[in-house]
């Protein structure tokens, strides 16, 4: 009966990806893909800069675009929260889901919201994989994002 349980145990871990894993940790960024339409586009270029923090209970999530320059006028000073995320708050892991509920973010607009993440973890990279929504910019559009980090520590 041992080898039984022993036997299912290892089978299980060998077929869920991520089982036995935590996501707690910290992540640097290694790229964000925004998909409109089915079709990849980069708007924070292909090099963002960034962090991603997982604590037992909250996460935390802070990245830039490429390439960025110091705004000194108020319009350039708009501009730069173009290339800006983030957001935080609490979470929760259901399945391969992450619910998180943003108490605060970048714009507000994710404030107050359960924002769904698909999640997948293998060695120390998490993927993060929004649901399909209507596009921000153009509502008439679809897109969700892509976000692939790498764990640091």
């Amino acid at each position: 009966m041992v080898r039984l349980i022993a036997v299912l145990m290892l089978v299980l871990l060998i077929v869920t990806p991520g089982l036995g894993q935590s996501l707690v940790g910290t992540y640097k960024i290694i790229s964000q893909e925004v998909v409109v339409d089915g079709t990849p586009t980069y708007p924070l270029g292909k090099a963002p800069q960034g962090y991603l923090v997982i604590t037992p209970a909250r996460v935390v999530c802070f990245f830039v675009g490429e390439n960025r320059k110091f705004g000194t006028s108020a319009a350039e000073k708009a501009a730069l929260l173009d290339t800006l995320v983030g957001w935080a708050g609490l979470y929760r892991i259901e399945g391969g889901k992450m619910l998180i509920s943003a108490e605060a973010s970048w714009t507000g607009v994710f404030t107050g919201r359960v924002e769904v993440r698909n999640f997948t973890l293998s060695g120390n990279r998490l993927t993060l994989r929004g649901e399909p929504a209507p596009h921000p910019r153009d509502t008439s559009k679809s897109s969700y994002s892509v976000n692939v980090w790498e764990k640091i520590e």
